[in-house]
């Protein structure tokens, strides 16, 4: 399998990237801003760039979009940047799945949904909230109409090894193992399903290898809020010195509008793949100490 890869100096692209390599595929991965050691540069938004790697001569059998711009209240006042960053660039790599006569994989999110009756399965109606999630929204339906034999997976909450380590629960590691004092001050209720990258990458080399196709809502195996998800990492430091703050949704005045009772309840693909053993933020504090 030959797979190309944009945004793969990012979290879900980089483990995506390791994880196939690793299973023998041949595989490329992209930047565009931020450059890796083992990637090329590829502007999405600007498919005839003078720079752009050629992917049409590489032929890839799939093309995962894992390239997006995930700040959302940053989207929730800049319209503009967010429809060309999350939508346009889906269209254009849509354009060259089709002209590679490739499969495309699309990482989607649980703010398709609207928080009021969460956790999620994949038939649950749509209703995003705010700017970003319309986007997504947008561009996982472009995926799903334009594409042969495409591939949707609904993920939040990522955490996991990254080289720049921006993740919420790499922060909070990485500051607590330079002894550094933590302020959060964090909703109480908002609720999802954190799922590690490692694990997202795992699935979509299984579903690929399987040939399936369609929606799949991916979330590990703990249901937390943001104070939970922070308390269960900080447990790990019991040296660690920290400010939390809970408070509500409403109260943190953001600009975009979040699904409160979000994350997803992974029935469909867990009854497929019965043997799966996804990880949970414990599993991962441990994995991160033993290194």
């Amino acid at each position: 399998m030959k797979v190309f890869i944009s945004g793969a100096s990012g979290l879900v692209g980089g483990n995506c990237l390791k994880h196939f390599t690793e299973q023998g595929c041949e595989v490329v991965g992209s930047y565009y801003s931020f450059q890796t050691d083992d990637t090329v540069f590829y502007d999405t938004l600007n498919p005839d760039h003078p720079y752009n790697f050629d992917v049409a001569t590489f032929a890839p059998d799939v093309i995962v979009h894992c390239g997006a711009l995930t700040h959302v209240d940053y989207c929730e006042t800049h319209e503009e940047e967010s429809y060309e960053k999350t939508v346009q660039s889906t269209i254009n790599l849509i354009k060259l799945a089709n002209e590679c006569k490739a499969r495309m994989v699309y990482i989607s999110t649980d703010y398709v949904y609207d928080g009021k009756n969460g956790p999620y399965k994949e038939d649950a109606p749509f209703n995003p909230l705010g700017v970003y999630a319309r986007h997504k929204l947008e561009a996982e339906q472009l995926v799903l109409r334009d594409i042969d034999r495409p591939l949707v997976l609904r993920v939040t909450n990522v955490y996991g090894n990254e080289v720049r380590g921006k993740n919420f629960v790499a922060r909070i590691v990485d500051q607590c193992k330079n002894q550094q004092k933590l302020k959060l001050v964090l909703p109480y209720d908002q609720y999802a399903s954190p799922a590690n990258a490692w694990d997202i990458a795992r699935v979509m080399y299984l579903l690929l290898r399987d040939d399936k196709r369609g929606v799949y809502n991916i979330g590990g195996t703990d249901y937390v809020n943001r104070v939970e998800l922070a308390l269960r990492v900080l447990s790990y430091f019991p040296d660690a010195e920290y400010d939390l703050i809970p408070i509500s949704t409403e109260e943190m005045k953001q600009p975009a509008a979040r699904p409160l009772l979000g994350g997803f309840i992974k029935m469909k693909f867990s009854n497929e793949y019965p043997e799966f053993l996804f990880g949970n933020v414990d599993s991962y504090m441990k994995e991160v100490l033993n290194t």
